[in-house]
Formats: C-alpha cells, sequence, structure tokens
C-alpha cells in the first residue's frame, strides 16, 4: 500500500469528531498563531508530521525542515524575535532531541519564548534497549531539558497532554520569558481523541503590567532631585526604543548601552554615547570614567561581563538604579541604591506621563565633553577593512532591515561601527551563550514572516562552515535572506584573542574558501567582494526583490584588530589562557 493510500485513510479516519492529540497541539498551535514548526523529520515524530502535513493541506500551521535540529532551534528563535510570538521547533528522539540543546539554550539565555517538542520511543519500550530511547530510563533528555528551558516535562498519559501543553506555555511567556519543553512519546502523539473546544487559550500569553510602585516612587524622588541622569539600556528593554528615545530627551540624559541594548536606541541620536563594555565606544567609556552624574539607570541590562567590562565599579555603584523583569539579574547589582523590579514597558509609559518627572533643560555636554574622534576608519586600495564595511552598511542599508549578527569578530565590528537610527528591535545579536550560526538560522526563521523585507546575515567563515547547508531552506521557501560572509580564512575571534592576550596561536586557521561558487553550486545567487568599488555596486533593493536568497562573499583584511580588549581583559581577570 502507498504512502499516498495510507495518508488518505488515515485523514478518513479523522472524521469531524476525531482527531488525534497531535492534531490537537496543531489546534493550540493555530491559535497562537504560530504559523511554522521548525525541525527534522524522524521516526518517533512522524505522528505530530502527519498532523502538520493535514494543517499544512488546510493553509494552517506548517512544516519548515531545516537541515540540522540546531538550525531549527535557531529559526524558532528568529521567528519569535520578529513575531513576538510563540516558536515552535521540534525532534525526534535520541540524537534530534540531543541536536536541538544549543538552539535552546540559546533561547533561553536571551529570554526567547519558544515551545520544544521531542518525541519518544511507545512508552511500553522505555528502559528495553529500543533505538533512539531517551526516557528516563536511558538517555534522560526531560533531565537535560531541565537545565536550558523554563519547563521540561514528560507525557506519560494522554490525560496529561493538554494540561501540561497550556502549563508550558503558560511559563513560556510569564517573566522572564523562555523555551519550554515537551517529551511525547509516539504512541501518545497518534492516538485518536475526540475533538472539543479550546478554552480562552490565548489568556496563557496575555502580558500582565505589573511593577513594584513602592520602588517606582523612590526612583521618581531621586529623579526629581537631580539633573545628571544617564540612561543604560540593554535586551530587556524589548520594543520599548519610542519610550526610552522619548524619556531620554525629556530627561535630557545622555544613553548608553550593552550590545544587546542597540536595538532599542536611536543610535544617530545626539544623546547616544555609545555601546559601553564589549566592542564599546570610547565616548561611553569616558562618560562613565568621567562620573559627573547623579543616577545611573540601568534598564532590561543583564549587567552580565560583556556588559559591564567584567564588572567596572566605575559602573556598578550606589548611582546606580536597576529598573529589570528579571529577579535574577538584581544579584548582580547588589550594590545599587534601587531596584525597580516589574514590566519595563509599564514603568516607561508611567515615567512619561507623571506630572511629578519634569523636562529638564540640562545641556548634555556639561556631563561628559569627551567628544573627540573614534578610531580612523581605514580604506586603503584593494584591501576591504571591516571598518569601512560596517560603516558603509549602515549607510546604505534600507531603514527597515532586519540584521543579524553572529558570535565572532562580526559582535566587535557591529557593536562599534554599525551605527543606526532606528529603534524597533531589527538589529538583532545573541551575547548570552554566544552560540556560533545563531544568525543563519534566526535569519531564515525570521524572513519566514518578514518576506517583504530585506534580512540581513552577518557571519564569520568559521560559523558559515558550521552552518552552510541552512542556506538551502531560505532557497526552498523563496526567503530573501541575504548572508554576509566575513571571509579572512581564519576564526577570527579566536586567532586575535590570542595575539592580544598573548596565548600560542593555534587552532584558528581555517583553509581558503570561494564561498560564492560554494553557494553557486547550491543554485543559489552569490556575489564575491574584495574591495571598495564591488561593495559599493550592490543594489540592496534588487537583492530584496529576488525573492530568494544571496551569499556575499567579502574578503575582508585579515591583519587589522577588532575592538575586543575588553574582551581580553576579562579573560585574564578570570585566569583563562586566552
Amino acid at each position: 500500500m502507498t504512502t499516498l493510500v495510507l495518508e488518505q485513510k488515515h485523514t478518513e479516519l479523522l472524521s469531524n469528531s476525531q482527531e488525534t492529540y497531535a492534531d490537537l497541539i496543531i489546534r493550540y498551535l493555530d491559535e497562537f498563531e504560530s504559523q511554522f514548526v521548525f525541525g527534522v523529520p524522524g521516526g518517533a515524530i512522524e505522528p505530530f508530521l502527519n498532523a502538520l502535513a493535514r494543517s499544512e493541506r488546510n493553509k494552517k500551521t506548517k512544516l519548515i525542515v531545516a537541515r540540522h535540529e540546531a538550525g531549527a532551534a535557531f529559526m524558532a528563535d528568529g521567528f519569535s524575535r520578529e513575531t513576538g510570538k510563540l516558536g515552535v521547533c521540534c525532534a525526534t528522539t535520541g540524537p534530534g532531541a540531543t541536536n536541538l540543546l544549543t538552539g535552546v539554550a540559546c533561547a533561553y539565555t536571551d529570554n526567547i519564548p519558544m515551545l520544544v517538542i521531542t518525541a519518544q520511543v511507545a512508552i511500553v519500550k522505555f528502559g528495553s534497549g529500543a533505538l533512539q530511547d531517551s526516557s528516563c530510563s536511558a538517555i534522560d533528555m526531560i533531565g537535560m531539558f531541565k537545565h536550558c528551558t523554563k519547563y521540561s516535562s514528560l507525557v506519560s498519559h494522554v490525560q496529561q497532554l493538554e494540561r501540561k501543553l497550556k502549563t508550558a506555555i503558560l511559563a513560556a511567556f510569564t517573566e522572564p520569558k523562555g523555551p519550554v519543553h515537551l517529551s511525547i512519546p509516539s504512541d501518545i502523539l497518534g492516538k485518536i481523541t475526540q475533538v472539543k473546544p479550546l478554552q480562552n487559550v490565548k489568556l496563557l500569553t496575555r502580558t500582565r503590567p505589573m511593577f513594584d510602585h513602592l520602588a517606582y516612587h523612590q526612583l521618581c524622588s531621586k529623579i526629581k532631585v537631580t539633573s545628571r541622569i544617564v540612561l543604560f539600556i540593554g535586551n530587556g528593554a524589548q520594543s520599548c526604543g519610542n519610550y526610552i528615545m522619548t524619556l531620554a530627551h525629556k530627561l535630557q540624559s545622555p544613553i548608553i548601552c550593552d550590545m544587546m541594548g542597540k536595538a532599542w536606541v536611536d543610535e544617530t541620536d545626539p544623546l547616544f554615547y555609545g555601546v559601553y563594555g564589549f566592542a564599546g565606544h570610547q565616548k561611553a567609556k569616558k562618560l562613565i570614567e568621567n562620573q559627573k552624574f547623579s543616577l545611573l539607570i540601568a534598564i532590561g541590562t543583564q549587567l552580565g561581563e560583556l556588559a559591564t567590562s567584567g564588572g567596572d565599579l566605575l559602573l556598578l555603584n550606589h548611582k546606580l538604579v536597576h529598573i529589570d523583569q528579571n529577579l535574577e539579574h538584581f544579584s548582580r547589582s547588589t550594590m545599587a541604591n534601587l531596584h525597580l523590579h516589574g514590566h519595563i514597558p509599564s514603568i516607561l509609559i508611567k515615567l512619561l506621563h507623571d506630572p511629578e518627572i519634569e523636562q529638564k533643560n540640562l545641556i548634555v555636554h556639561d556631563i561628559a565633553t569627551y567628544l573627540e574622534q573614534e578610531t580612523e576608519i581605514l580604506a586603503r586600495d584593494k584591501v576591504l577593512h571591516p571598518q569601512f564595511l560596517f560603516e558603509y552598511l549602515s549607510q546604505s542599508l534600507p531603514e527597515d532591515t532586519r540584521t543579524f549578527i553572529d558570535a565572532g569578530n562580526a559582535w566587535s565590528w557591529a557593536s562599534h561601527y554599525y551605527l543606526r537610527a532606528d529603534y524597533e528591535g531589527y538589529y538583532r545579536i545573541a551575547t548570552g551563550l554566544g552560540a556560533m550560526t545563531w544568525a543563519i538560522g534566526a535569519s531564515i526563521g525570521s524572513a519566514c514572516i518578514a518576506k517583504n523585507k530585506l534580512t540581513i546575515c552577518i557571519t564569520g567563515d568559521g560559523s558559515y562552515l558550521m552552518s552552510a547547508q541552512e542556506i538551502t531552506v531560505a532557497k526552498q521557501h523563496n526567503l530573501p535572506v541575504v548572508i554576509i560572509v566575513l571571509n579572512d580564512s581564519a576564526l577570527g575571534m579566536v586567532k586575535h584573542g590570542q595575539l592580544l592576550g598573548g596565548a600560542e596561536p593555534l587552532g584558528y586557521e581555517l583553509p581558503d574558501i570561494n564561498f560564492s561558487a560554494m553557494a553557486k553550486a547550491m543554485g543559489i545567487n552569490s556575489l564575491e567582494i574584495t574591495n571598495i568599488n564591488d561593495l559599493t555596486k550592490i543594489n540592496w533593493l534588487v537583492l530584496k526583490e529576488l525573492k530568494a536568497p544571496t551569499l556575499i562573499d567579502i574578503h575582508i583584511d585579515p591583519i587589522v584588530i577588532p575592538p575586543m580588549g575588553e574582551r581580553i581583559k576579562g579573560l585574564a581577570t578570570s585566569g583563562d589562557a586566552k
């Protein structure tokens, strides 16, 4: 009997009064407008894929097949960043599930709401030596995921599934947000159940705008008696760019940010003093060193190593007020004079409309007079310097370009030289875990929704060699993703880190690869850029209209050192060899 006939018979079995438990999950995903499940097929997950096939025929939630499960998790991450909705990824039992872990851990550190569905062998096979058994009697997948999710549970009975699914989704959207995991045996996924109406399940994702009102009034009192305030913005200020810029002008406060906070500030505004910490700007550093402010209000920053230059005491002291939705982050700011816990958008809106907070008229440069030029951007003939490249990109890309920056030297160059006016979160970087190849998958997941926008992924040659195959997903689904490969035949951050840190130069070399030819062999549009003239000829609007991916192989100067000195200091402090 053919697969088509089997599928038709199974469809007939699912009358108007019946569905499988896998179909029930899909109905929940439809309700949350998740739209896609990113994953890789396998034997134990097949009943879930059958439900997705039926869903796709009804033009509802559809499957996007990644080339590796980690890529699927990164795609779900990118989808969630683009939409604010629940990203969904799935994998079969055993190695399929373990392959997901890096992508899930990345989402966990960056507070991305994601539903992770992994299959199990049938319950009766637990502990029997079955192929790819990942139950507690074998390779304990639920235990593994507990360390990088907000909720990880095995569905051991059909009666548990709906309740545990709702519990998981509620956990995913409860601040701090994050990924959740359900491990479901294949026999439960395929079991027939009665169709029943869903309850008002969107209540599970409802925003709860609560905050500490006592601490809020204490903050207002502090703002009233000082005119020397600095704002320090992190990624926890998601979707608050307009509020932040309005508040900064009302208070006439200089703004600094960490690497991820760049997404929520206008970097062309005179009040913006730059990135602080890793790959930061001298202007921001001098602002903190001069200590001419009375109050430093940190909004949504985790105050981790990269954001604080390894715990700079000029930043972390009694002048600090820390506003955050994640109580755990307050453990890094116990020296602060105030903690304000709660829903950051609600706090900012209240500050903007609070009659006690008056418009201030401070001349900003009275706080910090450091105005000299940053490092000169070089442009020697026949050599394309990364500084010039990122400055050029920041000026030439369309306003609403979605930009994904991969781990590696791209972090340094983008943080320092890619300065944009938009504050809508179109700049995306994942520094929590620092996973290489994140940007490749995440840009594809985002582009599944933002098909009419230009989506740029900037990655290194080392990262691209790890996940080059994912670009074929963009080809298969006609996504206008542009992947820029910074080609210097090296693991750049390792190479320059070893040089700056005085370590042995080992393990950073990569072979010369023609990435443009590699893409063409996959049937993908590609360009090779070796100089400034080639770069300035690129028509970004034409690439957006191609409705297909493009790879741009950009040869960069392999010698110029990225602005990563603060990272080396942090490694030296920790005793790390590099």
